[in-house]
């Protein structure tokens, strides 16, 4: 989130990715779409078949699905680090045990830019079972992707505005189903539940919006989780709360891709598993991402300073011409 970090919210701060960045974009972008094709083959296959099939060729599939998204993930990494995508660096709290391929996490992070899927599946890659993250049920259709990601049994949900939800309070049943079905496909397996707390990714114009008490982050929601934390409580071995900083502000995906964003940190921490009612949860939910705004405040990401930085330059633009 500068050459100083202190840009979380202006993707187009930073140098100018030019005709090298453009090639390594496109061979890129080029190489995300082969490897989906290539992997496409077996996750549908697999997940036909599971779809159709008695125990114990059922959890036979599963295991073959979750191998294959480990491999998207191991190529999609390699092509970042042959082409410089990025750097990563991640750094773990010191208090931390080591993370486990065989266990149940429940992942919450930040969101600022669509890069912070491949962030967090490359930072993870190794460490513990692939995230699986909710996604607008629009996705599905997708070409590939969409179908890929049911096959996949990520769980898909709606969108819906307040108002439509006051008017017709059973959609939201409808979402609260879907996640109770995704949840009970994921305790066959060892899995790790992907939840972007703030519902959408930050804009200081968003913060702006619903008032936000934190300054580069929005206000997290609680309802998914509530259902996550009680459909797995039984499986799941802790939290793994990851913070993403992006030192020369948060980059499009595009950009991402060109190299605009030659590192990426990610702090990650373990903590327990939240107990109690939904305003406890709400208390420590509230709590975590106070402390996150402020190690993101801390590394230099005011995304506010930012911004008037930006007013400045086009003030400046304007008074100049």
């Amino acid at each position: 989130m500068a050459d100083k970090p202190g840009t979380a919210a202006s993707p187009d701060i930073g140098p100018d990715i030019g005709l090298l960045g453009l090639a390594r974009g496109f061979l890129a972008l080029a190489f995300l779409m082969l490897n989906t094709v290539v992997w496409f083959v077996p996750i549908c296959l697999l997940g036909a078949i599971r779809r159709v099939s008695p125990e114990p060729l059922r959890s036979a599939c599963g295991t073959g699905l979750d191998a294959s998204l480990r491999g998207w993930v191991a190529c999609a990494a390699a092509m970042a680090a042959t082409l410089k995508v990025t750097r990563l660096r991640v750094d773990s709290a010191a208090d931390s045990p080591p993370l486990r391929r065989d266990a149940w996490y429940l992942l919450i992070a930040n969101h600022q830019s669509w890069a912070d899927i491949l962030v967090l599946a490359f930072a993870f890659r190794r460490r513990m079972p692939p995230p699986k993250f909710f996604t607008k049920r629009e996705l599905i259709w997708l070409p590939l992707v969409g179908l890929a990601l049911w096959m996949l049994e990520y769980p898909f949900v709606r969108r819906h505005g307040r108002e439509r939800l006051r008017t017709a309070p059973a959609l939201a049943e409808q979402d609260r189903n879907a996640i109770l079905r995704s949840c009970r496909a994921m305790m066959e397996r060892p899995t790790s539940v992907l939840s972007f707390l703030e519902g959408t990714r930050f804009t200081v114009a968003k913060r702006k919006a619903q008032g936000s008490p934190h300054t580069a982050l929005l206000r997290p929601k609680v309802g998914g989780l509530q259902l996550i934390v009680d459909a797995l409580e039984e499986r799941i071995a802790a939290v793994v709360d990851a913070t993403i900083l992006y030192p020369r502000g948060a980059p499009g995906f595009w950009r991402y891709l060109c190299g605009g964003c030659p590192v990426v940190h990610v702090h990650v921490r373990q903590l327990p598993l939240p107990r109690g009612d939904r305003d406890q949860l709400r208390q420590w939910v509230d709590r975590v991402w106070s402390e996150k705004d402020a190690r993101l405040l801390a590394a230099g990401c005011n995304p506010l300073e930012a911004d008037r930085c930006e007013e400045r330059r086009a003030s400046g633009s304007e008074l100049s011409s």
